[in-house]
């Protein structure tokens, strides 16, 4: 049977002042070993970090978008909910 480890990756406005307050975005993840803080990107990019959550094995099964209120275009934050197969050692 399949054992699973669960993550989550949360990518959302940063909130600095200035008329690109909007643009600025922080990318968090969130792992069984704890939150890791992977900086800040001038612009909209979540590929660079998923493709990196790739290279170890980690896959999104889940997406949630946010919005911002009154602006159905404006994206607030995505959250992805990510798992990858549990690497057991080997008891033989």
């Amino acid at each position: 049977m399949a054992k699973w480890e669960y993550a989550r990756f949360e990518y959302k406005v940063a909130g600095t002042l200035g008329d690109d307050k909007f643009m600025d975005w922080d990318a968090v993840f969130h792992s069984p070993q704890g939150p890791q803080r992977w900086g800040t990107d001038e612009r909209f990019d979540d590929l660079f970090h998923l493709n990196k959550l790739g290279e170890v094995e980690w896959e999104v099964y889940s997406r949630s978008p946010v919005y911002m209120h009154n602006e159905p275009h404006r994206l607030y934050s995505v959250t992805y909910s990510l798992r990858r197969l549990r690497h057991e050692p080997d008891t033989h």
